[in-house]
């Protein structure tokens, strides 16, 4: 035999490599063993299973019936085993069962997983017992974790769902033609939207009232409209309201107010209330001459019925012949119970362009009007509206791609610019910036996702976040071409 072969394993030597085996892979999954003698009553616990369940090692005489374990397995699984004894047990041939139990030792409250399988002798008497015990304690915790956010999950889209359509009615019982709904209707969801995106960088613990200030006022008309005041922390429905009040104030003041010429100022200057809340006061000034307004539109409703009860406060109107006043008080109830742990710093100042940036579009249309576009984009109706929309701007829309192989080919096409969805049914839409950029293409990336989740890297492009309006995509698009006609 040449003497680098392998010996073969004798019948001990096996047994011991087995032994072994078993022994690591009952460690791997923090498992230990156990072994019941039918011969003597006796219960064997290994030193895994006493590490798991707390109970001692080694053998141990099963008194009382073998009813020992029973106190300490919860009331509410006692019914997960076939009995609360090894005998009941011994009765059958295999037994799996997941229950908690308390540890003797330290009082903790676990979660295991049991199999027991009975060995039986020609006569079909039970003469052995071997299991496994198995700590699932982390593992109900993760499975309990997603429970809690699935159906938190489901009671914010029901909540979100049940918004939306309110919205819709109570906006279109308020509006007289279809072409006003959409645009009040249209501008209510991406506030919604703006106080989604404000919420979802702090994993919905809450936002802080200068960036919601920030995200509504921004881009409306630099310059012209200051916020201020100290760092207060609202929890995520008061954003919601908050963030849907500044919505419907702004809009009045860029159609009828303050903002709807170039010597209007809006200042919005939030303080602490000694009740724990806050009081916020909109000011207008330099706009047109104000009057007391015929009618009663839903925004007010939203303002002085719907703000006040969520924010645990009012909200008052008062329109004041030099320029609408607001007053929206809340109580402590409106405040996060902590700080936010990615929380963004608070503005307190004029907008500066980190606050302009996209949403200044709503004075940009004009640089879409006689550029060619395509338009690369997964969803069918959003495709659509955006068409449409840059066509009623005076943009001509070479053609819509909703994959990457149809957009490579469109990229082969005449056009100025090209707005590309960062995500194609699950695709990145990499391929399609590396082709354009190849042809020294100008783009734009519009995406649903926050600002944690930003579009392809590596590419020097203004960025869209949806839900956007053509005004946006506008004014990505002048920032895309370098400003120029």
């Amino acid at each position: 035999m040449d003497a680098g072969a392998r010996h073969p394993r004798n019948a001990a030597d096996q047994l011991a490599l087995e032994q072994e085996r078993a022994s690591l892979a009952l460690s791997a999954a923090r498992m230990g063993e156990f072994e019941w003698d039918a011969h003597d009553d006796r219960m064997i616990i290994s030193e895994r299973l006493a590490a798991i369940t707390g109970f001692p090692a080694g053998e141990l005489a099963l008194i009382d019936s073998g009813g020992r374990v029973l106190p300490y397995i919860h009331p509410d699984d006692v019914g997960a085993l076939p009995g609360p004894t090894i005998y009941d047990i011994a009765r059958h041939d295999r037994v799996e069962a997941d229950f908690r139990l308390t540890r003797p030792d330290n009082g903790k409250l676990i979660w295991l997983h049991f199999a027991a399988v009975t060995m039986r002798d020609p006569q079909g008497k039970p003469q052995r017992v071997i299991g496994v015990v198995q700590d699932i304690t982390e593992r109900k915790a993760e499975e309990q974790a997603r429970h809690t956010l699935v159906a938190e999950l489901d009671h914010r889209v029901k909540n979100v769902l049940a918004s939306v359509q309110s919205l819709a009615a109570q906006s279109a019982r308020k509006t007289t033609s279809l072409d006003a709904f959409l645009k009040t209707f249209a501008g209510r969801l991406e506030a919604m939207a703006a106080a989604h995106t404000l919420l979802t960088a702090t994993r919905w613990r809450g936002a802080e009232i200068g960036n919601i200030a920030a995200a509504e006022l921004g881009g409306l008309a630099p310059g012209q409209a200051r916020w201020s005041g100290p760092e207060i922390l609202l929890n995520p429905r008061a954003t919601n309201a908050l963030t849907l009040a500044l919505h419907e104030l702004a809009t009045n003041a860029v159609k009828f107010g303050a903002l709807s010429g170039e010597t209007g100022r809006v200042d919005v200057a939030w303080t602490r209330r000694a009740c724990g809340g806050f009081e916020l006061i909109w000011s207008e000034r330099g706009g047109p001459p104000v009057g007391q307004p015929t009618r009663r539109g839903f925004g007010a409703t939203l303002l002085e019925r719907v703000t006040g009860r969520e924010l645990g406060g009012e909200a008052v109107l008062d329109f004041r012949s030099g320029g609408v006043r607001a007053v929206i008080r809340a109580d402590a109830t409106a405040l996060a119970d902590h700080a936010p742990a990615a929380e963004a710093t608070t503005a307190s100042a004029e907008p500066d362009d980190a606050h302009a940036g996209a949403s200044e579009g709503v004075f940009a249309a004009d640089s879409v009007r006689g550029r060619r576009i395509i338009i690369v984009e997964d969803a069918v109706l959003l495709a659509l509206e955006l068409e449409a929309g840059l066509t009623e701007a005076g943009a001509c829309v070479v053609g819509t791609a909703s994959n990457v192989e149809e957009a490579l080919a469109l990229s082969k096409t005449r056009f100025d610019v090209a707005v590309l969805d960062a995500n194609l049914n699950g695709i990145s839409v990499t391929p399609v910036a590396e082709a354009l950029r190849a042809l020294h293409k100008p783009f734009i990336f519009a995406t649903g996702y926050g600002d944690a989740a930003p579009a392809p890297e590596g590419f020097d492009a203004p960025v869209v976040r949806k839900p956007y309006n053509v005004a946006q995509i506008a004014a990505a698009v002048a920032e895309a071409l370098g400003g120029t006609h």
